[in-house]
């Protein structure tokens, strides 16, 4: 049998639980907000990060594509940079998906990551005229 102590002031924080389950090891409250722009950014990261977790790589950026032909543009890059993107694709996805494809997975996912990053920066240089 439980004595009555134990009984008592059992609850449990169930949100400080998921804030340690999701990777966070600081010992603040979690229905505090984040302070700083650092701490808002790292949070934002973990989060998106968390969203591809359940996908494997392939799953990620070697299955899908939403391009239904090549672009009409070119784009340069190093030699040794398609020679390895080109081994992934060969390897990984049983060649299933062309070089373009795969690009634009990964750089849909670059933005999406970096969106607000990127939009601050941007905002931050663009002086208008007037």
């Amino acid at each position: 049998m439980e004595s009555k102590n134990n009984k008592e002031d059992k609850s449990i924080d169930e949100q400080y639980l998921m804030s340690i389950m999701a990777g966070s090891t600081k010992n603040e409250s979690p229905n505090q907000e984040p302070q700083s722009r650092q701490e808002k950014q790292e949070v934002k990261q973990k989060i998106k990060s968390k969203k591809s977790i359940g996908n494997t790589y392939a799953e990620q950026f070697l299955t899908h594509h939403t391009m239904t032909k090549r672009g009409d543009k070119s784009i340069y890059i190093r030699p040794e940079y398609h020679e390895r993107l080109s081994r992934i694709i060969q390897i990984i996805a049983d060649d299933q998906i062309p070089l373009y494809a795969y690009l634009d997975n990964v750089l849909a996912h670059h933005f999406e990551t970096f969106e607000k990053e990127i939009t601050d920066d941007f905002n931050n240089k663009y002086r208008p005229i007037f």
